[in-house]
């Protein structure tokens, strides 16, 4: 599973956990999305795994709906 959310810069951000975390992926997003950011929790397969144009990943903010970064 990973995290991702829209930045101030308009680009989106992934966010995974270390192997060390031991909490939810609610818990994490909760913890390190930024403050009044919207995120959405996907399977890993939704992030494209091709890198090489990684920069013009898009996601529409109105997908973003399993919460807000406290």
């Amino acid at each position: 599973m990973k995290i991702i959310y829209k930045t101030p810069e308009n680009t989106v951000a992934v966010m995974f956990a270390s192997q060390e975390w031991t909490g939810t992926m609610e818990e994490l997003a909760q913890k390190d999305v930024p403050t009044g950011l919207k995120y959405k929790i996907v399977e890993d397969s939704v992030i494209p795994t091709d890198r090489t144009f990684r920069n013009a990943w898009e996601v529409d903010e109105a997908d973003l709906t399993d919460g807000v970064g406290a």
